[in-house]
Order: C-alpha cells, then sequence, then structure tokens
C-alpha cells in the first residue's frame, strides 16, 4: 500500500515538472518575434534592395536636400550644354568723303536746253583717298569772281530726282548735273523773263558735309538767266 503511495507520487512530481518546462518554453520569444512586434501584420520586413543588391540609402532627415544618386552608377555626369549665344556685329558705316578727299571738275553737259549759253553742266567728283567713302544729297550753286569763293551770290535751286548714298571706293567717281536758264539770241543774248544774262567766271558748288568747291567751266564761262539753276542730287550713273 505505501509502495503504490510512492509510485503516484513520483509520477504525479514528475507529471508536474514536465508541464511547467513545456510552459517556461512556450512564454520564450521565438526567433521572428522582435519583427512581428515591429510589423502590425506580424510579418518581416524585408529590406529594399537596389538594382545593384544594395540598401538604398536614405537621405537622414534634416540634411542638406541633395539627392543621392543610386549606387553602383559612378559615371560622372556632363553638365547640361547651353546653347551659344550669336552676338552680332554692328555694322559698319562709312564715312562721309572730306573736301580735301575729292577732286572736281566741271564740264559743259551734252543735253542742255535750246539757247546760246551754258545751258547744263556736269560736276564729276573722284575719291583722291585711300579708303572707300560716301557722298549724298543735293549740290547749293552760287557764282563768285576767281578766287573769291567767299564773295558768292547764291542761286535759287530746285531739286530734281531722288537721292541716295554713292559710295566711292578710291579713285571711283560720282557726277551731278546743273541746268540753268539758258541764255537766248547771239552776241551779248537775251533772257525771255527781261532780265539781263549773267556770267560768272566760277561757280561755287557745295556738298552736303563734303565741302564747297569752287570751279572754272572746262570749256567755257557759265552764262545764265534769272540766278535760276535746277540740280540733281550725287549719283553713281554719269549723266549726259
Amino acid at each position: 500500500m505505501h509502495f503504490g503511495s510512492r509510485v503516484r507520487g513520483a509520477a504525479l512530481a514528475m507529471a508536474t515538472m514536465s508541464a511547467a518546462t513545456l510552459l517556461m518554453t512556450a512564454c520564450q520569444p521565438g526567433p521572428d518575434s522582435a519583427d512581428s512586434a515591429a510589423s502590425p501584420s506580424g510579418k518581416a520586413k524585408k529590406p529594399t534592395a537596389s538594382s545593384s543588391g544594395s540598401p538604398t540609402p536614405t537621405a537622414p532627415s534634416g540634411g542638406t536636400g541633395a539627392s543621392a544618386e543610386p549606387a553602383g552608377d559612378s559615371t560622372p555626369k556632363a553638365p547640361a550644354s547651353v546653347p551659344a549665344t550669336a552676338t552680332a556685329k554692328p555694322a559698319t558705316k562709312t564715312k562721309t568723303c572730306a573736301a580735301e578727299s575729292l577732286k572736281a571738275f566741271m564740264y559743259q553737259a551734252d543735253v542742255r536746253p535750246p539757247g546760246t549759253g551754258t545751258g547744263a553742266a556736269i560736276v564729276e567728283f573722284t575719291n583722291m583717298s585711300g579708303a572707300t567713302c560716301a557722298l549724298e544729297g543735293y549740290p547749293t550753286v552760287a557764282g563768285a569772281a576767281n578766287g573769291t569763293p567767299e564773295k558768292n551770290h547764291p542761286l535759287t535751286v530746285t531739286r530734281t530726282g531722288s537721292s541716295s548714298k554713292v559710295t566711292l571706293a578710291p579713285a571711283a567717281k560720282a557726277w551731278l548735273k546743273m541746268t540753268f536758264v539758258q541764255v537766248q539770241g547771239e552776241a551779248d543774248g537775251y533772257c525771255v523773263s527781261g532780265t539781263t544774262p549773267v556770267t560768272y567766271p566760277t561757280l561755287v558748288v557745295g556738298l552736303p558735309s563734303s565741302g564747297a568747291h569752287q570751279l572754272a567751266l572746262e570749256d567755257g564761262v557759265p552764262a545764265e538767266c534769272d540766278d535760276k539753276v535746277t540740280v540733281t542730287a550725287v549719283t553713281a550713273t554719269k549723266p549726259s
């Protein structure tokens, strides 16, 4: 009787110890318990890997704002090309011919009004300088004695035709034409208006910004009526 009681007591004690051991084992955390506690779903989070197999770097909080390049791409980036800006050069302006750079002479025109006076004359200008220059505009005309261009008598000028700039290379020429009120009759002649014909030993022909040129007619003495003259602008085409 006593022996059976001891056997049952020993068996009960061993059963109690086995139950305690199982209970302690069940209470210990498993290998995934830390990740399960961090993830509400109970599943472990795996680190995000880049294409090279390394974790994608994460900018620390409070950083400079510079974006990080993916790992494994160490090729230097070429700077973006900036389109070249074309700078237009200002056009070079041709200087007006100075008076001293011009050689001028005057001769009677082939085409002139009928009569016995000068009728019409051509003034030819030659660029005597070593540089290109320009002439433009209509002339002023005055009658003067020899050697006294300042003591001249201005003629009333009527302009005809259009005006444009004439560019003269060295030794190039330009022209203008003057047409006078023609003297009529023989000997001293007469003017249709009733005034007396006038002769001038020289004419002073002025060009805008190119000086005044005192010229004698190559073939005679200028004779005209009424102190009136019709002029063309300086031109690159030789008039007749």
